[in-house]
């Protein structure tokens, strides 16, 4: 088989992208139609979840605000009651990806359809990827029928979201976009999505750590995260993703927070395995062709961009115990993802170290 042989499978879903998109919310579950929808959320977007239904009026049947990140199964099971106790014929996730991630465990389970409204850049609202966490492992899988079908995106919704948040939520999506460029089943059609997806992302976080409020960089955002979520959801994962999950679903690390720091070490692990890769990467995030051509230059480059703007590169900052280190390169070893490069024991041991420590690649 070439090298330039791939298959490109695609699935149906419904996005609506624009300021003030979310007021058509009613709209959209009338298309889905839907009569009963149980709105999701955190804690934290109580009142944004509460105003939501308000609007909904009859439409909406409750709301529950108990998502939490890395969904553990006893939150997807109440949800899961709640949802069955009250009739409802569709969930609505408004939010991240804790909030997205609860209503995929409640379409899997329920078999609800599920209309997502990301405040967050994600991008787990393009995927049907879905992760439920108990006894400390996280479990992913895929399946069609948690993919959210109709997806509103709001940039003004992100406005208030924080700074720091903000851009480890970008870089979460890069992560997304960066691993799809080296994909064991890529195509050229996710090939320039997660270009675009992640020059997105990298034009918008300088603006958006400068000038929160600014909405141009805010929509830039969100754009990027539609792309980099629609490459994750059309091709495979790699060592990066399994580094992400066995961090934060076995040591509870934020799950954003956690994509920042592993990325960089990452990409610098699989630099020379995938180099064309890496030269389109760095050139997406705006180095110059003679610099792309550097093995490091997109490791650098993804390291730099989150130290520049004050968001976390260390795994000690974000709460992981250096006593945990080779715990977690244990579980990476096993159930290994798809990798350009071979997971090698000591190699993973120093990826994790250097990660730990804050190290910038090479």
């Amino acid at each position: 088989m070439s090298d330039r042989d791939f298959v490109f499978h695609s699935v149906a879903q419904r996005v609506r992208f624009a300021a003030g998109s979310s007021d058509a919310l009613a709209t959209e579950l009338e298309q889905l139609g839907a009569r009963r929808a149980l709105v999701l959320c955190t804690p934290e977007q109580r009142a944004l979840a509460d105003g939501m239904a308000t609007r909904l009026g009859d439409l909406a049947v409750g709301v529950y605000d108990g998502a939490v990140m890395h969904v553990p199964v006893e939150t997807a099971r109440a949800a899961q009651q709640l949802a069955r106790s009250l009739g409802a014929d569709c969930a609505v996730a408004v939010g991240g990806g804790s909030t997205i991630g609860l209503g995929k465990a409640i379409a899997l389970d329920c078999g609800l359809p599920l209309l997502a409204v990301p405040t967050t850049y994600a991008g787990s609202e393009m995927t049907p990827i879905y992760g439920l966490t108990e006894g400390g492992l996280k479990r992913t899988g895929k399946d069609v029928r948690v993919l959210p079908r109709t997806v509103i995106y709001d940039p003004r919704l992100t406005l208030s979201l924080p700074v720091e948040m903000s851009i480890t939520s970008a870089l979460n999506a890069l992560a997304h976009a960066a691993e799809g460029l080296y994909a064991a089943d890529g195509n050229p059609v996710m090939d320039l999505m997660a270009q675009e997806g992640i020059r997105s992302i990298a034009r918008a976080v300088p603006v958006i750590a400068s000038d929160p409020r600014n909405l141009a960089a805010r929509e830039d955002a969100l754009k990027g995260a539609w792309l980099c979520g629609a490459v994750l959801g059309s091709v495979g994962m790699a060592l990066h993703h399994k580094l992400c999950h066995t961090l934060g679903g076995s040591f509870n690390l934020p799950h954003a927070a956690v994509h920042t720091v592993v990325l960089a070490h990452a990409l610098a692990y699989n630099s020379a395995a995938a180099p064309q890769a890496m030269h389109r990467i760095a050139q997406a995030m705006g180095l110059s062709k003679a610099q792309a051509q550097e093995p490091l230059a997109a490791a650098q480059a993804v390291f730099d961009l989150a130290q520049r703007h004050g968001a976390p590169t260390a795994l000690q900052a974000i709460g992981m115990q250096r006593s945990d280190l080779r715990r977690a390169r244990e579980l990476a070893m096993q159930a290994q993802y798809p990798n350009p490069r071979p997971l090698e024991a000591d190699a993973l041991d120093a990826l994790l170290l250097n990660a730990f420590e804050g190290r910038r690649p090479g």
